[in-house]
Order: C-alpha cells, then structure tokens, then sequence
C-alpha cells in the first residue's frame, strides 16, 4: 500500500462535494458500461445466487498484493465511527446500505432480487462487499461497479472481527478488499465491451474510501488502523435486523419507517443473510419516499452536511458488539456436580 505515515490531510468535504458534483456526468458513463458489457437478463437476479454454500475454499486466498491507488490518511476532525449525517434544515436525505461478507470457507449469498428492485426504481446505495466476496462473485462486482446507482464499501477481507486482530493480520484484512476492488476494476477497463471507449471505465472511482467493520465491532486500535488506511469508518444508526431469520419483511419496513431521520445511514443485507430483505424493500422504500425522503449514496450523505461521529462502534448503544469477541469461541460446559455417597454406598452408575 502507498501510505503516507504522520501526514493528516482533512479528507475535504469540499472535495467530497465536487465528486458529487460529476456524479450526473460519471452515472450517464458508467449506465453506458453497464449497457455495453452486460445485457438486462444477464443482471437480472437468479434464484439458485441467493444460497450460500458451506464447505468450499476455493476463494479463501486472499487478492494478489498490489500497489493501491494513492491515499491519506484520514484527518483528525473526521477520524471515529460515523453513525450518521447533521443536514442542512430541510434536506431529507438517507443513505441505504448493504452489507455484502463472506468468511472463510463458504461461498455467501447474492440477493439479485434487491438489486433488480432498486434499478427499477432508480433507488441508490452503498454495498460494503468483503475482498473475498468481491473474488467469489467477479461477474456480479464489475455488474455494481459499474452501475451508476451504486457505490462500493470495504467490509474486511473475509469478515473477521478486527478487535481481535493485530499486525499483519489487521492490516491485511483491511487491505484485502482494496486491492480487490481495484484489480475488478481493471479488468473491467480491459474488457472486449469496454476497449474502444476507455473513458467509460475511467468514471468509476479508482479506490474505495469508505470502511465499515464486521460485526460493527472495533476499538481504537483497528479504528486508527482503518482511518491511517484512508478509509472512514461508516457505522449506522437504523438497523433493519434482517440477518434475524424471524425477522419479517413487515417489521423490516416497519423498523426502517419508524426510525429513519434526515441523514440516516441504514443497514441491511444482500448476500443471503438478509432473511426477508428483498420483500421489505418494496414495503418500506415507497413509504419512505411518501414521507419526502430522498435516497443517497453514503459519500453523497457525507458531502452534503457534518457526520456525527463517536469513538467506538456499536449497534444501537455503546458495548453492544463487543460480545463478537467471544461469540464464535466453544461455549464451556459446566461439570457434572459430584455425587456424594455413604461410606460403602457405591454412586449409581449412568444411564
């Protein structure tokens, strides 16, 4: 990675706002991508995406090291976890997300029917996709990259918990979806459909700036680790619960109705772990438009007004991740209480 340790430049909102700025231009481009490389069947969803498969290790090694497009670390006024977004009196922007992870030894999920529900919509989003998720659906992540609608997220390399990791192994597993992100991109650049018209390519961003951990799980170390990458660290503040099996698609729109507010970042799922996702979404976006809100991508809510941001990561109240760090662990058992006997009783034997 290019890395410029001790310098702080402030990722300028300014300049976040002047990217916003050349999204019409860069969307009319990146639509024509999309047209030329892929056509509508061919990104419509598929039944037999949505399963995710255990047991296969196919894409378990991580992305070929790369130089990564250059960077700054993040600035101090915007270093933290940000829930959400103080607008301006008036504007009535969310950010939708969802979370694309995929760990060791399993290939996830592609919920294709969100995304066919969101095209037809014209409704915009942020994916935070994994680096092995980004490997194991090449086709699918070129098919988002360049669809002017959406913008891509790092979520980790293979979704492990970063409050658990140091070294090397923290920094690769931040550094894993990037150099994936981008060796997609090239290739997507160097494609038959693209070759005559390069400029279509070059419109999709060249990193990717946004960070969001597993788990929503960090501490200070792991949040540093990811700001001195030059990636902010975007949390939430609505939680659709859809990776709660009993979670129906009614109490997923009810949950989104009820508690998105002007600069909301929301987060669900669409890599087979958002039970009952795709049905919400025609349930709680129109409502949501029925109440004047309007749909943004994370870095369009970010220019648009000041983030919130706090010191730690959580899910609906501070500590409420941390029982990540031992929710994988073998749960202990608790010995059997000794059976007390009379002198020359024996135990009684077992059953």
């Amino acid at each position: 990675m290019i890395l410029r340790p001790g310098r702080f430049v402030r990722l300028s909102l300014v300049l976040a706002g002047a990217a916003v700025a050349c999204l019409d231009q860069r969307g009319v481009a990146s639509a024509e991508a999309a047209e030329r490389c892929w056509t509508p069947d061919a990104m419509a969803a598929r039944t037999d995406e949505k399963a995710i498969t255990k047991g296969v290790r196919t894409f378990d090694t991580p992305s070929k090291a790369r130089t990564l497009q250059p960077f700054d670390a993040v600035s101090p006024d915007l270093r933290g976890a940000i829930r959400r977004v103080k607008l301006a009196d008036g504007k009535k922007w969310i950010a939708l997300t969802f979370d694309l992870c995929e760990m060791q030894g399993e290939i996830a999920g592609y919920d294709g029917a969100i995304f066919d529900y969101l095209r037809a919509n014209g409704v915009k989003a942020t994916l935070f996709a994994g680096g092995k998720w980004m490997r194991s659906h090449g086709e699918r992540t070129q098919q988002i990259m360049a669809d002017p609608l959406f913008e891509f997220g790092n979520h980790a390399e293979a979704h492990r918990n970063l409050r658990l990791l140091s070294g090397e192994a923290l920094t690769n597993e931040i550094a894993g979806p990037q150099f994936a992100f981008e060796a997609a991109r090239e290739t997507l650049a160097g494609t038959q459909c693209l070759k005559d018209k390069p400029e279509l390519a070059a419109h999709i961003p060249p990193r990717m700036s946004l960070f969001r951990f597993p788990f929503g799980a960090c501490n200070a170390a792991s949040l540093d680790a990811v700001n001195d990458a030059g990636l902010l660290a975007i949390q939430w503040d609505v939680s659709t619960g859809d990776p709660v099996p009993a979670q129906t698609a009614g109490a997923i729109a009810k949950s989104m109705i009820a508690r998105a507010k002007p600069g909301s970042i929301l987060i669900a799922h669409a890599n087979g772990r958002g039970y009952h996702t795709a049905e919400a979404m025609p349930l709680a976006i129109p409502a949501l438009r029925a109440k004047g809100f309007e749909f943004v991508t994370v870095s369009e809510l970010l220019a648009a007004g000041t983030p919130e941001i706090t010191a730690t990561c959580y899910n609906t109240r501070p500590g409420d991740t941390d029982r990540y760090d031992t929710f994988f662990l073998p749960k202990k058992t608790s010995p059997k209480p000794a059976i007390e006997t009379k002198p020359n009783e024996r135990a009684p034997s077992a059953r």
